[in-house]
């Protein structure tokens, strides 16, 4: 029996009181101040008598393969909330994309420099920027812009406790550099009746390729984000660094391979209904699915977006096993900057040329002209007419050491393969096509090469766009990265 004195059990109990009284109160003082919430909206349109993107002649569409959404993703550490967004569509336009931003800040108070909205860069969706002569083409414009600060409203609404964790897993069988060196004889002239050095898509014959003209990015990179309090998961951001995938019959209405990986993703995560997973659209620029130097067997319409689905899923899932622990004390910061460059204009030389194809009159005539050399000379004429300047927004985020660059060109990977490497923070995702749609983005040194991501008329901006581009988003990152 313990012999001690009643006044020093006293001490004793008041000592484990005042303990228990100290370790409640530090608990109660690293309360998690991160909040979470996700949404998914219908965008699919109602009307199809409007034109899908279908190269250089008519794609009307005719009927919805599969929906098309705006997932959303709002993130909140009680002192900055920012929203992300995911849309099947090719690119939604500058002014669509301002306008949902400002629908969802009078509906929700979210600054609209603090929202992101990413296109998927499915090939298969109408145009986001029709606001006149086209009935369903306006009404499906209306539609997106509703549908997009729709689900930003409803994931700030759905704000709970969360908790995020990031990995990687590499999945490089499914992305090809669509850019390739032929051998001797074999380069065709170019629209323009120039000689390029590499050729985009060239087919895949031994005979004719020699080498891709550029490198790929392997990398299915994840933002997981899980509910505190039940543990489960309550959204995946995804990103990978392939284009769409095609093999959608002309006129039907898809979300690609983006839609069916968000499908699938619920199951590889066992999660509620109220889970959200969106795949976004990495520096795709020059990077496809299609396999170069080797035999594929032939698929069936839709065959190919579900094997790219599903084995970018399995990628996706065996990330999320990497992560260790999801942290719920982080800080979040966004920052947005508007950049100004120049529009690249043509020499009078090209201008004469354009003019002349542009007059071009009878089928044996045009038949001697090098292959797209109208539509380019238009193009060109396009661009001569035009204005001198393009003003584009680039934004930043991070969420703890995880960190997204944002940019409204298709960017070729080399450029994010270059930001992820500079970057200040561990990990870095680029994202393509993202608040607004300017054409191809690439580097000085594959403007030298030449190729269809390079020409007048498809990519409109300076020859060094990406490097100044790199330069501010860098500087950027750097100003996040102190924030403490």
């Amino acid at each position: 029996m313990d012999k001690r004195p009643i006044s020093s059990w006293i001490r004793v109990l008041f000592g484990a009181i005042g303990f228990a009284a100290i370790t409640i109160t530090s608990s109660a003082g690293d309360t998690p101040s991160l909040r979470a919430g996700a949404a998914v909206v219908d965008i699919t349109p109602q009307e199809f008598s409007m034109n899908l993107p279908g190269g250089f002649r008519g794609n009307p569409a005719e009927i919805a393969h599969d929906p098309l959404h705006a997932r959303a993703l709002v993130l909140d550490d009680g002192a900055t909330t920012l929203a992300m967004v995911v849309v099947d569509n090719l690119g939604v336009a500058r002014e669509a994309a301002d306008d949902a931003r400002a629908l969802a800040t009078e509906r929700c108070g979210i600054p609209p420099e603090k929202i992101l909205v990413a296109s998927t860069h499915t090939h298969s969706a109408p145009s986001s920027n029709v606001k006149e002569g086209q009935p369903a083409a306006v009404a499906y414009r209306k539609l997106l812009i509703e549908g997009i600060a729709e689900s930003i409203v409803r994931a700030h609404k759905a704000l709970r406790p969360a908790a995020v964790g990031h990995a990687v897993h590499p999945l490089p069988d499914e992305v090809r550099n669509r850019r390739w060196y032929l051998k001797p004889g074999k380069m065709p002239l170019n629209p323009f009746g120039e000689m390029d050095q590499v050729k985009m898509n060239p087919g895949t014959s031994p005979e004719v390729l020699d080498r891709p003209a550029g490198p790929i990015d392997p990398d299915v990179t994840i933002l997981s984000v899980r509910d505190t309090k039940t543990r489960k998961p309550l959204a995946l951001f995804a990103n990978y660094t392939l284009h769409y995938v095609g093999g959608v019959p002309r006129g039907q209405i898809s979300a690609d391979y983006f839609g069916e990986f968000s499908r699938l993703m619920p199951f590889r995560l066992r999660a509620g209904d109220d889970f959200v997973a969106m795949m976004s659209n990495g520096a795709t620029g020059d990077i496809n699915n299609i396999p170069f130097l080797i035999t594929r067997p032939p698929r069936e319409p839709f065959e190919q977006i579900r094997i790219v689905a599903r084995k970018a899923a399995d990628a996706a899932w065996f990330a999320w096993k990497k992560i260790d622990a999801h942290d719920s004390d982080l800080r979040l910061g966004m920052i947005e900057r508007e950049i100004t460059l120049k529009m690249r204009r043509p020499t009078t030389e090209q201008i004469e040329r354009a003019k002349t194809i542009v007059a071009t009159k009878g089928e044996a005539e045009l038949a001697k002209l090098p292959r797209l050399a109208e539509p380019y000379a238009r193009r060109t004429l396009s661009l001569a007419a035009g204005p001198e300047t393009l003003s584009v927004p680039l934004q930043t985020l991070r969420i703890g050491d995880f960190a997204i660059c944002a940019i409204p060109f298709e960017t070729l990977v080399e450029i994010g393969l270059d930001l992820k490497k500079r970057s200040p923070f561990p990990r870095t995702i680029v994202l393509g096509v993202t608040n607004g749609y300017n054409g191809y983005l690439p580097t000085p040194e594959q403007h030298e090469l030449g190729g269809y991501e390079t020409w007048l008329g498809t990519c409109r901006v300076q020859e060094d766009s990406s490097v100044i581009i790199t330069d501010h988003l860098l500087e950027m990152l750097g100003e996040l990265a102190k924030e403490e």
